[in-house]
């Protein structure tokens, strides 16, 4: 049997004053403690622990020694459990309570003490689960159930029977749409109707701490303890309480008998659970008061007890102790609250507290909206909730900003002429492709740790910059194939596409991969027919041959665009940050996306043309699927092969993928792959470009040799830098490190990293200045080098406390010294593409004429690095005022980003 406690000593203490030790004298009595103070003490005078844990142990055994004792069997009894339920007892106003398995098997224990011919009288707004037993009940046991508004008690009257009525199943609030339900009146108008009758109230919605219905007149209360009473997402339990002997006794029988009592160490958790239950639900609440304000100043209708127009709020205030943390609105359309749902972060998708399962019929007999969602809040922070829902309504489509009145506005109904099908525009997309301009984007990356190793075998953490490489295809349409590199010294070369060197090309088909050795066939055949002459400019023959050798292996004989490529970067080029992957990806991207190997995904059918956005999340993040960032890795790393011979493909990876990752090469005894680091943590770093030239092929082949030379010393070196690369992954994915420890670790890891890159022979006079710079007094910042070293650029990490005014003074310091820094945070999105969908565009604005640009001038001014031939026919391919050519082109390295935002919807891998 479950410990008890007298509810008659309880009965005439205000809320929360449940009982508590005997005062120590007469003459000064102990107040009885709070409710916050019974969840975290966990007393029980009749199993005082022996050893005096001032935890409860875990009693973790089937059987117990002995004959005649009170613990035999766990089934039966556990004291841990015992534990458990004497101390739900306590909290809930009840003389038994009993913990079993889950919420529902709570239920399915209490509806056993129905038999057939019985009535039940149930609400018409029911927790999903509740609905599916009932209906069983039903069909297999000849038990009538009554479905009725519980919000007018008076409903409730024409179904009660005085003898067939055997059990009223109530919820306050209901579960989804929050109706409130008298549980005294109801209680009392039951028992004067049908005395034999038992009230039932599940109360997950509300916990003790808020709502406790044996108070009220309710029979047996159950609760979900996975939910508020666990709050910890680690188990299943469900809790029954009850103040009456002969109900006690039942519930204790089917217990015992099914064997469903909840087990030693989930009783153990669930204790640990409930001592933080009123720190939790306060915070919670709190939490869910200010955003069911923030929907309904939206103009959604909300369903929340704590808002001043919910009905049945009087009722609620009387009965329950505070408003709870669960809400649910309603959007207006099932779609859209589809698209609302899945782009959200913090708030996850999830199917605890779930009606889904009631079906489609019934959900609208019972007037539930096909369209509403339902919002549980946590603890996170408010403004971080906030944010995250705000950002999925408006990548939805559901609310606006509205200058004039300074805020957002819920967008209501579509305007005429403005809205499309999916289908439509999707053969309207294919049937243009070959018109189309496609603009791309990619992240640069950073080594964190294991450059030069990685070769090898080492594992590498790298992550993305907020420095981009951006690419745009425009069609010619006139037999030709153009190139035009602004960072590489304003690189512009056309080519007519059937003088290209076909005959040297193994075509890939579709749906293959790319052979792991180069065509160094067709590499010879590009270098010395459509480069020749261009060996000269070493950046850019190498940039041109990596996009000939895509195009002509991807291309088939009845699909050769006339295209002209243009990609520019706000990531500096040649400095060891990833420029030439990112270039690489963009590369890869365009021309999959122009032979159809790769498609965008189309969006759902949108409601109204303002919310007729793709199904994602945040800014279009993982708008991308993944086949599509897998196909683009692969040609992005054969890119890079062109490029460097033997690139270890981490930069590619972060490219494509974004975000922070640990990347092992293949071909050693380490797991090979790449693995996100998940929980990776904003860390600001300013990288210093030394503007020193440096040769990447050279470099790595150096350590190679070294290693052939002294493999005792390099393997040493790689062994720890593998030590360093694994404490950092760590310390980056540990959720529990604090802040002020991280930084200090990566501070010593990037000390140590940098040293044994020093004895590989890869840092270079300028990155010694540049780490002797940072570490000086009074910054004493840990810097490394990052890529390939020999020159190009240097990391150095920036703690969240460093002072504003020092860190301007070093940047200050660095430019003087000839360096150029860059003051950037890492693990940002990855691979994006510009929508292709037009409701989901905002160019009517990208030709805007510019400062010192003459009204209706469409084409970028005169670029003196080209020749005059060459300019006349840049323009001519930027002639049309509907392309994004003229623009990309004219908008300085500072305006780029801002401007590609500005175009529309980026979906992001």
């Amino acid at each position: 049997m479950a410990p008890s406690i007298n509810p008659k000593s309880v009965s005439k203490l205000p809320a929360y004053d449940l009982p508590t030790p005997e005062p120590e004298s007469p003459m000064r009595p102990r107040k009885p403690y709070r409710f916050s103070t019974l969840c975290a003490t966990v007393e029980n005078p009749d199993m005082k622990d022996q050893y005096g844990s001032s935890s409860v142990p875990i009693y973790q055994s089937s059987t117990f020694k002995g004959v005649g004792g009170e613990f035999d069997y766990s089934r039966s009894g556990n004291p841990t459990r015992s534990h458990l339920e004497h101390h739900i007892a306590k909290i809930s106003s009840a003389e038994h309570a009993f913990v079993v398995s889950s919420g529902m098997a709570a239920l399915d224990v209490i509806l056993r003490i129905l038999k057939p011919g019985d009535e039940v009288i149930a609400g018409d707004d029911l927790y999903g689960g509740t609905n599916r037993l009932l209906g069983y009940i039903r069909n297999h046991v000849g038990v009538t159930v009554h479905h009725v508004d519980t919000t007018v008690p008076e409903a409730l009257h024409k179904f009660i029977h005085p003898t067939k009525t055997a059990m009223v199943l109530l919820e306050s609030p209901t579960n989804p749409l929050l109706k409130i339900a008298d549980l005294a009146t109801i209680s009392k108008d039951v028992k004067e109707r049908a005395p034999n009758a038992i009230i039932v109230v599940d109360n997950t919605m509300m916990s003790p701490y808020l709502q406790r219905p044996l108070e009220h007149g309710a029979d047996i209360v159950y609760d979900s303890a996975t939910k508020y009473l666990s709050g910890h997402h680690d188990l299943m339990a469900g809790v029954a309480t009850c103040n009456r002997d002969d109900l006690a006794k039942q519930l204790a029988f089917t217990i015992n008998a099914v064997g469903n009592a909840l087990t030693p160490i989930d009783s153990f958790l669930l204790l640990r659970g409930i001592k933080t239950l009123a720190l939790r639900m306060d915070r919670q609440q709190a939490t869910a008061n200010v955003v069911a304000d923030y929907l309904n100043n939206l103009g959604f209708h909300v369903n929340y007890p704590g808002l001043a127009n919910h009905p049945g709020r009087e009722i609620h205030e009387r009965i329950a102790d505070g408003n709870g943390a669960v809400l649910s609105f309603e959007t207006g359309s099932k779609e859209l609250s589809e698209r609302i749902v899945g782009g959200t972060r913090l708030w996850g998708i999830s199917v605890s507290f779930g009606h889904a399962s009631i079906d489609a019929a019934t959900r609208a007999a019972r007037g539930l909206p096909e369209d509403l969602i339902r919002l549980c809040v946590g603890i996170e922070d408010v403004h971080d909730l906030i944010d995250d829902l705000e950002r999925a309504l408006i990548d939805a489509g559901a609310i606006v900003y509205n200058v004039t009145q300074n805020r957002h506005v819920r967008i209501r109904g579509p305007e005429a002429g403005e809205a499309i099908t999916r289908a439509v525009e999707k053969l309207a997309l294919d049937a243009a492709l070959d018109d189309k301009e496609w603009f791309v984007s990619a992240p640069g990356k950073v080594i964190l740790f294991g450059e030069h190793a990685v070769v090898h075998g080492v594992t590498a953490i790298a992550a993305s910059v907020d420095l981009r490489c951006y690419g745009l295809t425009t069609p010619r349409n006139d037999g030709k194939i153009s190139v035009h590199l602004h960072d590489i010294d304003n690189f512009y070369h056309e080519w007519d596409i059937e003088a290209l060197p076909w005959n040297a090309v193994t075509p890939v088909a579709a749906g293959d991969e790319h052979p792991e050795e180069l065509d160094q066939k067709l590499i010879v055949a590009i270098s010395e027919g459509p480069l020749k002459g261009l060996e000269g400019k070493r950046a850019a023959f190498a940039a041109a041959l990596a996009f000939l050798y895509l195009y002509l292996t991807l291309a088939h004989a009845e699909q050769r665009p006339s295209i002209n490529f243009t990609a520019r970067s706000t990531l500096p080029v040649g400095a060891g940050l990833g420029s030439s992957a990112s270039f690489s990806t963009c590369a890869a991207t365009t021309l999959l996306l122009l032979q159809r190997r790769i498609t965008i995904p189309a969006p759902p059918v949108p409601t109204s043309p303002n919310s007729g956005h793709v199904h994602v999340s945040h800014q279009g993040r993982r708008a991308l699927p993944p086949p599509l960032a897998e196909e683009v890795n692969r040609w992005a790393f054969v890119a890079e092969k062109v490029l460097h011979g033997n690139p270890s493909g981490v930069d590619n990876s972060v490219a494509v993928f974004g975000g922070a990752l640990g990347y092992t090469r293949a071909g050693f005894e380490r797991k090979s792959g790449m693995e996100a680091i998940q929980g990776f943590k904003s860390l600001r770093f300013l990288l210093t470009n030394s503007k020193v030239p440096r040769d990447t092929k050279k470099l790595v082949a150096g350590v190679g040799e070294k290693k052939t030379n002294e493999p005792e010393l390099v393997n040493g070196i790689l062994k720890s830098i593998q030590s360093i690369s694994d404490e950092a992954r760590r310390a980056l994915a540990d959720p529990e490190m604090p802040r002020e420890t991280l930084l200090a670790a990566l501070s010593a890891l990037i000390h140590e990293n940098h040293g044994y890159l020093v004895t590989l022979g890869v840092s270079h006079p300028s990155l010694e200045l540049i780490k002797d710079t940072t570490a000086a007094e009074p910054y004493q910042l840990a810097t490394k080098l990052t890529g390939a070293g020999g020159g190009g650029c240097a990391v150095t990490l920036v703690p969240d406390d460093f002072k504003a005014q020092d860190l301007q003074n070093l940047i200050n310091q660095l430019i003087r010294e000839g360096f150029q820094p860059y003051l950037t945070s890492v693990g940002g999105s990855g691979l994006g593409i510009l929508s292709p969908y037009d409701y989901h565009s905002n160019r009517k604005s990208v030709a805007l004429p510019r400062a010192g640009q003459a009204p209706g001038q469409m084409t970028p001014p005169e670029t003196p690095n080209l020749s005059d031939e060459s300019r006349s026919d840049v323009n001519k391919a930027a002639e049309s005022p509907e392309g994004l050519r003229p623009s990309f082109e004219m908008n300085s390295i500072s305006e780029l980003p801002t401007w590609a935002e500005s175009l529309g919807r980026w979906l992001y891998v």
